[in-house]
This record gives structure tokens, sequence and C-alpha cells, in this order.
């Protein structure tokens, strides 16, 4: 009789679902700290008169 035994613990099995997990909110939080910044200089340059 061929069972398949799961021996691996339960962080093992859920190490790679929570290593993406953490790597995208991760660079959701790099995106928006990126978008605010540019938000931030293009409204600093429009503000102080000059136009591209």
């Amino acid at each position: 009789m061929n069972a398949v035994n799961d021996t691996r613990s339960t962080f093992e099995k859920y190490l790679p679902l929570l290593a993406g997990v953490l790597i995208a909110f991760l660079a959701g939080k790099a995106l928006k700290r990126i978008f605010w910044t540019l938000f931030a200089m293009y409204w600093a340059v429009h503000a102080s008169g000059m136009h591209f």
C-alpha cells in the first residue's frame, strides 16, 4: 500500500505562501511610497511656477 505520509510541519507547508504574501506586501508599500514621492515632486514643481 502506497500511502503518502505528509510529515512536513505546518510552517514548512505554508512557508512559500507566507513568503509570497510578504513580498507582495512590501512591494505594495514601496509602490505607494514611490507614487506619493513622485506626486509631491510634481506638485512642488507645479506650484513653483515651473511648467514643462
